[in-house]
């Protein structure tokens, strides 16, 4: 639900999400609000009671919209706001499980409070910062949960080894030529050793968390004998540093 569908049907119309669309294996339905306006002018805000800067979205044509939308049956409604609860991978996952929901983009200076206390279940931000309108933060979400549709990636390990999967964050990746700048690949990846490559990686994602994200990495639990081997390897290396 949003006052730009162009907007979200341009970005999301295109790539991964695009061709996933295309292929039937997700689908993507932007409503606009002005269709539900109550005036021949589409008016869809109006100036806050109490005063101050700014317009609010009418309650009625997001009502009507919502409605609509639903047909009938009330669908798990999120509301982007910079008053949500942060978005993470956890809740990108509980929005997959619903099979649909709807998102409900503000904009101007918000909401009328009344379609929020009937209609939204939950607000989602994604950062502690101000937008002009919810479609970037309502995209982002959207993608966050549509690449992990089964056939959108080529298979599940494309976003369970990815960062925020498992509670870390992702090992570094290289590609072609072996020397760049004077900066080599590190020779494991070259080994063909996959038992190694993979500890390699296991260890870089552990020690990049430690460095970047140690609120991450304070709440990590070792899955077996082999973290903790790697967890024992960095504690005696000390300062994590650099993942490299």
């Amino acid at each position: 639900m949003t006052l730009f569908p162009a907007l979200i049907d341009s970005v999301l119309g295109a790539s991964v999400i695009g061709r996933a669309q295309a292929h039937g294996l997700i689908e993507l339905h932007t409503h606009n609000i002005r269709d539900w306006a109550m005036d021949k002018h589409h008016k869809a805000d109006d100036a806050p009671y109490g005063g101050g800067r700014g317009m609010v979205m009418l309650a009625e044509p997001l009502y009507l919209c919502h409605q609509a939308v639903c047909g009938g049956a009330h669908l798990h409604t999120v509301m982007m706001s910079a008053q949500g609860a942060p978005f993470c991978q956890q809740k990108a996952r509980e929005l997959l499980s619903r099979g649909r929901f709807v998102i409900v983009c503000g904009h101007y200076e918000g909401i009328d409070q009344r379609f929020i206390d009937e209609c939204v279940d939950e607000e989602i931000s994604i950062g502690d910062f101000v937008l002009t309108g919810g479609e970037i933060p309502a995209m982002a979400v959207a993608d966050a949960v549509f690449r992990m549709v089964p056939g959108v990636l080529p298979d599940e390990t494309a976003f369970q080894e990815e960062s925020h999967w498992n509670g870390l964050l992702e090992y570094p990746q290289y590609t072609r030529p072996e020397v760049w700048r004077g900066r080599t690949v590190p020779d494991v990846l070259l080994s063909g050793h996959h038992a190694n490559i993979i500890r390699w990686r296991r260890k870089m994602s552990l020690k990049r968390t430690k460095a970047d994200r140690p609120d991450l990495f304070s709440r990590f639990e070792p899955q077996d004998k082999a973290d903790q081997k790697i967890l024992d390897e960095l504690e005696s290396e000390g300062d994590p540093g650099s993942v490299l």
